[in-house]
């Protein structure tokens, strides 16, 4: 008698890639918000720039709580949660008048995206997947995230350029509100072959906490929340300021790209197009080679190609091609990452211990985001903070291989 292949297509993981999509679609356009609030309001850069880091942080320390919701209460309620607070925070945020205000706001956006975000749907879509497709799954749901950074920015340039900023933020609320829709399909039981033997949620995660490998993957996720966070938030203003002006006969134009603002909020798009295939290829790649040394190689790559870029004279080229490189290298981090946290943890409680590390992810964010509003209003332009980047994206590089991938299972079983 032969057995069931599983499939790797299931409603839960298409539900789950629409929701990413709909969540990192809003998320990632927050960086084309810069420069208007801060002309509509006359204020310096690093006030929206604050309540940006603010969001990412409240998203970081929501994610383990929301992780450990979903795990307790059951993950609809939790992902009902998620959406209801992003949406009510997109709405406070579309009357807000005060750099106060927005910062307040956000935390309540962060929050629910660490409701309806990558810790809540990678760790429901772990749980479900069978074994020999659970790092493509992972890869998958991910490169969904990178469809919704495609849409988002693109999408908030032209509703900016038709509606007043309060307007947009509202647009924005009621996309959010309609992934409650899919809820009916964002729910099912854990795996027969990843179910294991059940212990309480407070044995599993001190665990991991003495183990030096978690520590490890906590902090080698600090630099990627760095780079996306900064990038996301400041990379369009930087490239409407800095870049070279683009040739009305040239082939960015023929897409509708004639201006350095337009550029921005593009290259934004440009990164999660590269990303789609860059997420695909290392939950591909996860399930066949070291999970650890691919994640040393792509924080190697990352770093490279940010000297590069910085060491050039912007042109728009350069950007398109920064882009392209960087989008490639963006979320590759995220299935690997995840995926390393279920192979040597199990997945009972993926969405708590993923949770724990991607708070160090969005600490990174948040450092990112306001250092970068923070060095600007002081010195004027971005150098400082992508030399940052770069080397905290080296030590990622190096903090990596040390890392044990065996399940912690079996080296408790041996000691």
């Amino acid at each position: 008698m032969t057995a069931t292949r599983s499939p790797l297509f299931t409603p839960l993981l298409i539900a789950g890639s629409v929701v990413l999509i709909l969540s990192f679609a809003i998320r990632s356009s927050f960086g084309v918000f810069q420069l208007p609030v801060a002309q509509l309001h006359g204020w310096d850069r690093s006030a929206f720039s604050l309540a940006i880091a603010i969001q990412n942080l409240a998203w970081g320390v929501g994610q383990p709580i929301f992780g450990a919701l979903a795990e307790k209460i059951g993950d609809r309620k939790a992902l009902t949660l998620g959406a209801l607070l992003y949406a009510g925070g997109l709405v406070l945020t579309s009357g807000a008048a005060t750099p106060a205000a927005y910062q307040l706001y956000e935390v309540m956006v962060g929050f629910g995206i660490a409701g309806i975000g990558f810790g809540t749907i990678l760790a429901l879509i772990g749980r479900s997947a069978a074994p020999e497709h659970r790092s493509l799954s992972l890869g998958l749901a991910t490169a969904a995230g990178s469809l919704g950074q495609v849409v988002g920015p693109l999408a908030a340039e032209v509703l900016l350029a038709h509606l007043p900023v309060a307007t947009v933020f509202l647009v924005f609320a009621a996309a959010i509100l309609s992934s409650l829709l899919l809820l009916p399909f964002l729910n099912a039981p854990m795996h027969p072959q990843a179910a294991g033997a059940v212990e309480p949620m407070t044995t599993v995660v001190a665990r991991a906490f003495r183990d030096p490998s978690f520590t490890l993957i906590f902090l080698g996720f600090f630099s990627c929340g760095y780079q996306l966070g900064f990038i996301t938030a400041h990379f369009p203003a930087f490239v409407t300021e800095v870049c070279g002006a683009i040739d009305p006969r040239g082939p960015l134009a023929a897409f509708g790209i004639s201006t350095t603002s337009a550029l921005g909020a593009a290259s934004i798009a440009f990164i999660g197009v590269a990303n789609i295939g860059g997420t695909l290829l290392a939950g591909w790649l996860g399930k066949r080679y070291s999970k650890k040394y691919l994640l040393a190689g792509v924080y190697l790559l990352r770093t490279m190609v940010a000297s590069a870029f910085i060491l050039t004279p912007m042109t728009p080229a350069t950007v398109v091609l920064f882009a392209l490189a960087m989008g490639a290298l963006w979320l590759a981090t995220v299935p690997l990452t995840s995926g390393l946290v279920a192979q040597i943890y199990g997945v009972r409680y993926m969405g708590t211990l993923y949770g724990i590390v991607f708070f160090s992810h969005q600490l990174g964010s948040f450092i990112g985001v306001w250092l970068g509003g923070r060095l600007y209003d002081l010195y004027g332009n971005y150098t400082l903070v992508w030399w940052v980047g770069i080397g905290v994206g080296a030590f990622s590089a190096l903090v990596h291989l040390p890392v044990q991938e065996r399940p912690m299972e079996l080296r408790t079983a041996r000691t």
